[in-house]
């Protein structure tokens, strides 16, 4: 299954949810274009990755980018409902210590009104 997304606006926050693949090439592409045209409007951000039914290097290659990018131009992305495989991933590798990550998307939302808690 392709990478599909959705958005939508919780409390001035926007949630990108994700579903499908997160692997190199268009999906990663996608999910790129899709978090920097938004990072131009809005600088809070969640990334719903709970429909992520497989992700590659690729795909965590991206996570760090847009991270990266985020960061950059004074923006925040936070992960939410991370699937088993993609929490896994983020453990093995040691991003999870670079990632904020949230059981699910109210605390991450919340997370971006309270910085400090």
């Amino acid at each position: 299954m392709q990478l599909k997304m959705s958005n939508r606006v919780v409390d001035g926050v926007l949630i990108i949810d994700c579903a499908g693949r997160l692997v190199f090439g268009e999906e990663s592409a996608s999910l790129r274009d899709t978090v920097k045209q938004h990072l131009l409007e809005k600088k809070k951000l969640v990334l719903n990755l709970s429909g992520i039914s497989f992700i590659d290097s690729g795909g965590l290659g991206t996570l760090v980018a847009l991270y990266t990018t985020a960061r950059n131009n004074d923006g925040h992305i936070k992960l939410a409902n991370l699937p088993k495989r993609v929490d896994d991933l983020l453990h093995v590798t040691k991003l999870v210590t670079i990632f904020e990550v949230y059981d699910n998307e109210q605390q991450a939302v919340d997370a971006h009104k309270n910085p400090a808690a």
